[in-house]
């Protein structure tokens, strides 16, 4: 009878404790790799209907080479926002969280230049290129505002981070936010270099090579 009443003064499963149970870290990185993986394959299909459609040239009419006056200036930008971020990341892991953050802002305040200019970089091109105006505008606006939206979204990743009370291995922030934001941010940069290459450099080498700009 002894027995039979100890095991019924055992509480059920449901109402074990999983406080003291050790929690994954890396739970939130592998999540972003997966995102990461699926918005890769998103600029992958992005970047081959760009080569698709520069296979009929009746539509693909540049008639002025895209300026190489910001493009170089947001690549420099966004690479140097990923130098600051990485820093970031590395203090976090020595425990200088206030370092850190302030880090992770300067990386917002770099994006946000980011946007600023691609807006007078719009503004230019607007003279000469529209999404009507032949298959590389109507390409071209598609691939760089659908990277402006990963860069907002990178914004609003790391506003969220540099609120957050902390950002060590803790049960507070169990799943390493800065370091998973910052891979995020890290992909966004890396988009733009191939954006800088396939959309800008390589059709002004073409279009001069072959003596289509000529003003």
């Amino acid at each position: 009878m002894s027995t039979v009443a100890q095991v019924s003064a055992q509480p059920p499963a449901r109402y074990v404790s999983l406080q003291g149970l050790p929690i994954d870290q890396r739970r939130g990185e592998w999540a972003m790799w997966c995102t990461i993986a699926t918005e890769a394959m998103l600029f992958v299909c992005m970047f081959g209907s760009y080569y698709y459609l520069g296979t009929n040239k009746d539509r693909w009419a540049i008639d002025y080479p895209p300026s190489l006056k910001y493009p170089f200036v947001l690549l420099a930008i966004l690479l140097s926002s990923s130098v600051v971020l990485e820093w970031g990341n590395k203090q976090v892991k020595r425990g200088r969280f206030v370092a850190a953050r302030i880090a992770l802002w300067i990386t917002v305040a770099m994006g946000l230049v980011f946007l600023m200019l691609q807006a007078f970089e719009y503004i230019e091109h607007w003279k000469s290129l529209t999404p009507s105006t032949d298959s590389y505008g109507s390409i071209f606006y598609t691939i760089t505002t659908l990277h402006a939206a990963h860069v907002i979204v990178g914004l609003l990743l790391l506003c969220y981070v540099g609120v957050l009370p902390r950002y060590g291995d803790s049960r507070s922030s169990p799943h390493r936010p800065y370091a998973t934001v910052s891979m995020y941010w890290h992909f966004v940069d890396i988009v733009w270099v191939f954006i800088v290459i396939f959309l800008y450099v390589i059709p002004t080498f073409q279009g001069h090579a072959h003596g289509h700009f000529a003003r």
